[in-house]
């Protein structure tokens, strides 16, 4: 079985975000980039299906600028067969992403596509759910545990109320959650060897979509800032501070 794990280079999750002075965006200047941190947990769990013998071959696909060669390296240094590189200019909406996906899927014709279930960089979380929606493919999201079995995939969900597991006939669609596993880190030899792994560049107009974005950002700005705490001497206290800040009756 083919697995196909996307993945998308944000800033490193260590790396507090800066706002550019004319609030039009986030500033990407001399900033680290990483893996998205989903996406790693994403290309971890295809690498222990292989193991398994659940899956015979990882293609690692990104979708975004020609830096994103250096994510797609640290997930062939990881363990995945080889990779695919969609070049496309600016920012990429999750629709269009998942158009580009969908064309990929209908190429490679994967068993299972395995994806983060969302981006450090803008906590979508529609990527997943729009690609199965676009393949007809049956979905598990957030997953914290997958396991195939013959012709089905077993996925157990992180939900409001618990888990809920669903059983999914493949080809099929898994988003998965931070509880899923821990990711390894990529060896020395394993870096060395990335290199020389077969990596394909593309554009979005080989696969005829359009990526033109369908959104605008008015303005960006930091969240506010933390106000002081007060201190109170009882209960009493606190309650006619709360009633004066109007949170209680």
């Amino acid at each position: 079985m083919k697995v196909i794990v996307p993945v998308k280079r944000v800033i490193d999750y260590n790396v507090k975000p800066r706002v550019k002075p004319d609030g039009s965006g986030v500033d990407l200047a001399n900033v680290k980039m990483s893996m998205n941190p989903f996406d790693e947990i994403a290309v971890e769990e295809a690498i222990r299906l292989r193991e398994k013998g659940a899956a015979t071959e990882i293609v690692a696909v990104s979708i975004g600028e020609p830096k994103a060669q250096e994510t797609l390296r640290t997930a062939l240094a990881m363990g995945a067969d080889r990779a695919i590189l969609v070049t496309v200019e600016g920012v990429v909406e999750p629709l269009a992403v998942a158009k580009i996906l969908k064309a990929i899927v209908d190429e490679e014709q994967p068993g299972l596509v395995i994806l983060g279930k969302q981006a450090i960089d803008d906590d979508a979380n529609q990527t997943g759910q729009m690609l199965a929606a676009l393949t007809g493919r049956p979905q598990g999201t957030f997953a914290s545990k997958v396991e195939v079995s013959g012709e089905t995939v077993s996925v157990t969900r992180e939900i409001d109320g618990g888990l809920e597991t669903v059983s999914l006939k493949l080809p099929a669609i898994v988003t998965t959650d931070l509880r899923l596993n821990e990711p390894r880190y990529a060896s020395l030899p394993n870096i060395m060897k990335a290199k020389s792994k077969p990596l394909a560049q593309k554009t979005a107009a080989d696969y005829g979509v359009d990526t033109a974005p369908r959104l605008k950002t008015l303005t960006v700005s930091e969240p506010a800032k933390r106000q002081a705490g007060v201190k109170v001497a009882d209960v009493d206290a606190l309650v006619d501070k709360l009633k004066d800040m109007g949170v209680v009756a």
